[in-house]
């Protein structure tokens, strides 16, 4: 099993403690991974961070492709509901629409990393923060197919997805923090679902975890590191 590999595994372990709706997947996540201590966080299910680990000097930032996945047996369960062969999510349909996230997710993050006045650069430096961020595990409640005439899909909402950011040293690559978050997409409230809501519901989404990011690095920035222990003054990321 590779290094990325090896990463996955360790995420969707966290997020399965993270997120779990029955007992027997409530498991407590670990307190360290990879050397990170877990801390407390009023942003994201999990935030872990590297003790001793300084970002004041940090001013832009370097951004690898957003990672997109959907969960694992969404396209077979979605076809299993019987709505009709027009209906079904081809393998074609999740590949474009993975790689279509990609590009948007991606556009996304530099639109609010630099309006949050993290200018977005393309080599490592002493003031450069190295981010891979993913959307994973996605769930799309009511996909719109292009199936012959008019069809109406309704929904709670537009889906659910788990966000994740790690965060290094871009010189040296010094691993210096990681979080993970999972969130429902829309407003969880019945409406009339489509292509285009669904990407309006996923965007806003999207833009919400780069905000957040933002946000907690802002304050990591006014923070002293944490120790040993995980623990630091004040309020968590």
């Amino acid at each position: 099993m590779d290094h990325r590999q090896l990463f996955r595994a360790a995420l969707l372990s966290l997020v399965l403690a993270a997120t779990a709706a029955t007992p027997t997947l409530a498991a407590k996540p670990p307190t360290t991974w990879d050397g990170l201590l877990q801390v407390k966080s009023k942003r994201f299910d999990l935030v872990y961070l590297a003790p001793g680990a300084t970002f004041t000097g940090y001013t832009k930032v370097m951004l690898d492709p957003t990672e997109i996945s959907f969960e694992k047996n969404w396209r077979r369960d979605y076809n299993q509901q019987g709505m009709g062969v027009s209906r079904d999510i081809s393998e074609k349909d999740v590949k474009k629409a993975i790689t279509e996230g990609v590009a948007a997710a991606g556009n996304i993050f530099v639109e609010e990393f630099t309006k949050g006045g993290y200018p977005v650069v393309t080599e490592p430096g002493p003031d450069v923060l190295w981010l891979r961020t993913g959307v994973l595990d996605v769930r799309v409640s009511a996909p719109d197919t292009f199936e012959a005439g008019r069809t109406y899909t309704f929904a709670n909402d537009a889906g659910e997805a788990t966000y994740f950011v790690e965060v290094r040293d871009s010189l040296t690559g010094a691993l210096l923090g990681r979080a993970v978050d999972r969130r429902l997409a829309g407003d969880n409230t019945v409406g009339q679902r489509n292509r285009v809501t669904n990407r309006m519901d996923f965007r806003r989404l999207v833009e919400r975890w780069a905000e957040l990011s933002i946000r907690g690095l802002n304050e990591l920035k006014t923070r002293a590191p944490i120790d040993d222990t995980g623990r630091f003054a004040g309020t968590a990321p």
